[in-house]
């Protein structure tokens, strides 16, 4: 986590420290919204996780108007969910569907970006980026499948989900982000932005080896063997955030 922090406050640095001839500065701001979660599993198909984010980042003031560096630590809910079919009760005919179960990692991310303004609409600017990022998983919420007892509609294939084990849990990983947006200014010290992101992880969040003999849910008599399991990130995210200048000006 110490080395999160220092990492965070040198790409901070490099955003106060370009300056133009007359003046220099940075941008900060925070930033958040929704996140639409899915996940690679090797096993069966998996839903999208509704999920949501939130962001604190600092930006370089742009040279020349148009490219700059950005920094943002921010508080991310990935995952993955599975959604039941509608179901029919045999013995009064009517259609019901089971809650979702939803597979959720709250992560901490750390992201170092570089950002272009490629055209200008008025006062409304349009840029991309493109950044690296790193990844600590604080909690997760899959010790809620550990008791296989402790709800009476809980689905027997619960006990071929994730276990909440520190030893398959990857807590640090690392990917990209690549998107882009629009800033849109109130004042020449204020504005908004709306961000669209995609983020995929090259580092697995999950990984379990193949588990042999474990008894079978559908038979007493019966064992059956766990596939290995490996779970990939990706997110795409929808943002919107304030954005304001922290001038400084040079005296002679």
């Amino acid at each position: 986590m110490r080395r999160t922090i220092f990492i965070f406050l040198l790409l901070a640095g490099l955003g106060s420290g370009i300056s133009a001839q007359e003046y220099g500065g940075y941008y900060f701001g925070v930033k958040g919204g929704l996140t639409l979660g899915q996940q690679q599993w090797n096993s069966f198909e998996r839903d999208i996780l509704f999920g949501y984010h939130g962001i604190g980042f600092i930006e370089s003031l742009p040279a020349e108007g148009r490219f700059s560096l950005l920094a943002q630590l921010g508080y991310h809910v990935k995952g993955s969910s599975l959604r039941q079919r509608n179901l029919t009760n045999t013995i009064n005919g009517q259609i019901f569907r089971a809650p979702a179960e939803t597979f959720e990692f709250y992560n901490l991310s750390l992201t170092g970006a570089a950002k272009q303004v490629f055209r200008e609409l008025g006062t409304t600017r349009t840029y991309y980026l493109l950044g690296v990022r790193l990844d600590y998983t604080l909690d997760t919420n899959l010790d809620k499948y550990n008791d296989l007892s402790a709800n009476e509609n809980t689905s027997l294939l619960r006990a071929f989900y994730p276990f909440e084990d520190n030893a398959f849990l990857r807590r640090i990983n690392y990917g990209v982000t690549v998107g882009g947006g629009f800033e849109l200014p109130f004042t020449e010290h204020v504005g908004l932005l709306l961000e669209f992101t995609a983020n995929p992880d090259f580092s697995l969040q999950y990984q379990q080896p193949r588990i042999d003999n474990v008894p079978s849910p559908f038979s007493v008599s019966q064992t059956v063997s766990i596939p290995e399991r490996r779970i990939r990130n990706l997110t795409f995210e929808v943002t919107l955030g304030f954005r304001f200048l922290r001038r400084i000006e040079y005296l002679d």
